[in-house]
């Protein structure tokens, strides 16, 4: 069964800027959220994203990170995340650093 989200996050209004990705239960530290990003160089900066990669809210001291692996960008988490707590990154791919 597709599901455009891993089952532990939904989208909510964001505190940080429009909607974000909220955790709906407890996320443990290390946990691997899916595909956020596709490599295709059809789109601006090289990638098309997925609804995960949509959602994500930038954060200086964020609780994910987003990797490259081969043709995808991945979101993982790399702390606790508690039920209700938004999903952010650092933006790197869109230079807002």
């Amino acid at each position: 069964m597709y599901r455009p989200l891993p089952k532990e996050v939904t989208i909510k209004k964001s505190s940080i800027e429009g909607l974000g990705l909220v955790a709906v239960c407890e996320i443990q530290k290390d946990t691997e959220l899916g595909i956020s990003h596709i490599k295709d160089t059809r789109f601006e900066n090289g990638y098309i994203r997925t609804p995960l990669g949509g959602f994500f809210n930038h954060s200086n001291i964020p609780n994910c990170k987003a990797y490259i692996d081969n043709d995808f960008i991945r979101l993982k988490t790399i702390k606790n995340i508690s039920k209700g707590e938004e999903l952010t990154t650092k933006y790197w791919l869109y230079k807002i650093l």
